[in-house]
């Protein structure tokens, strides 16, 4: 596999927590694309083999670990192993996350806490570990993944989601402000209607609630074309980096008049709109 030799991508080392999977597997199999050495750090250890075998087959150079986020001792450990294998990483991306669907009345307190630990905690978790190396060394790229659910309301059945993600967003741009002078990036990737699995596994806590969506001017997109929008976004140098630009036009209509961008949701779901997106 020839990388096209673009930084940050070029010679990096990368590790890439829920890396295995959907957007993780096609931002590890992107960046591979663009010349980094990834390390596939994912719950699932034969899918993160497996993300890591299809990398060294087309030519690159990866690894594939297992890793719970929920474990301070289990992300250092695969630190430890990214490190020995590639060197320090340049880049880290915390791609983990939960979802779940229901009225927030109908879901008990731990599985607020349990979305918080994946979605948020997870990323707190990873800071502690790689933020030093990067100040000391004055350069690194921290990267999270967030939602448009937590960039502005829609999300009525998945409250602790969108709150836990618009957490992610504070915290991303708010690094951004404390870390970029100090030679350390951060980004964000913000993914609106994405094909993955990632409902496959999600508890539906009230019966007969809808899956509230972004909206029927967002478009259901493909893992791969994310990967590159991520990627793209890094290279241009951009923090805030929405799977689709459409995200910044609804953004700025909700800035406008942000209670009547509210109630226009609500009016619209009264109507039976739920907000699906389009179809590719």
């Amino acid at each position: 596999m020839t990388g096209v030799g673009e930084a940050p991508f070029a010679g990096a080392s990368a590790i890439i927590f829920g890396g295995a999977k959907g957007i993780g597997k096609a931002v590890s199999l992107e960046w591979s694309r663009r010349g980094a050495r990834v390390v596939v750090a994912d719950l699932d250890h034969v899918a993160a083999r497996e993300t890591a075998s299809e990398i060294v087959q087309a030519g690159g150079k990866a690894l594939g670990l297992q890793v719970d986020v929920l474990s301070q001792a289990s992300i250092e450990a695969a630190a430890g192993e990214a490190e020995a294998e590639f060197g320090p990483p340049d880049i880290v991306m915390n791609n983990v996350g939960a979802i779940l669907n229901g009225h927030p009345l109908d879901i008990p307190a731990e599985e607020w806490h349990r979305i918080f630990e994946l979605n948020y905690f997870s990323i707190v978790r990873s800071n502690a570990i790689f933020l030093p190396a990067m100040l000391e060394r004055g350069s690194g790229h921290v990267v999270n993944t967030a939602s448009f659910a937590g960039l502005y309301p829609y999300a009525a059945g998945r409250i602790p989601y969108a709150s836990s993600k618009a957490a992610v967003i504070s915290m991303s741009e708010n690094l951004a402000l404390l870390l970029e002078p100090q030679d350390v990036r951060v980004s964000c990737l913000v993914p609106g209607p994405v094909m993955t699995g990632i409902a496959a596994g999600m508890k539906d806590w009230t019966p007969d609630l809808p899956m509230y969506g972004p909206g029927s001017e967002t478009a259901l997109m493909d893992t791969g074309e994310v990967a590159r929008v991520l990627a793209d976004g890094m290279r241009d140098g951009r923090i805030l980096i929405p799977s689709d630009p459409v995200a910044f036009e609804i953004i700025a209509q909700r800035a406008a008049d942000p209670d009547a961008f509210t109630r226009g949701k609500i009016a619209g779901f009264a109507a039976g709109d739920v907000g699906m997106p389009k179809l590719p």
